[in-house]
């Protein structure tokens, strides 16, 4: 099942706050990119973020889930409702991962 243009945009809402949430569809899926760093993505109407040391601290219950058959596992986040605890998340997966190139 491909995710919604429609949840995406409410993720996107969601983040407002943030300078600079910008986001790559993909086979139906959509990747986002905070700071120009991937943190997560879109898959079946689903927010799943990276698994950084940041995140499973933000998130200690949250379910391991895959975003595709044979990918890496990612973290579900339940808590897209709150503004200011998405912002606060991406921001922290975001300062944990490296520059990319240039």
């Amino acid at each position: 099942m491909a995710s919604s243009k429609g949840y995406l945009d409410f993720i996107l809402d969601q983040t407002a706050g943030l300078s600079g949430v910008t986001y790559r569809a993909m086979m139906g899926e959509y990747i986002l990119y905070y700071r120009g760093k991937i943190v997560g993505g879109i898959y079946d109407d689903r927010l799943l973020v990276k698994p950084t040391a940041a995140a499973n601290r933000l998130l200690p219950d949250a379910p391991r889930e895959l975003p595709y058959p044979g990918a890496k596992e990612m973290l579900l986040v339940e808590e897209v409702d709150d503004r200011e605890f998405l912002c606060e998340l991406l921001c922290a997966i975001a300062d944990e991962l490296p520059d990319g190139k240039r």
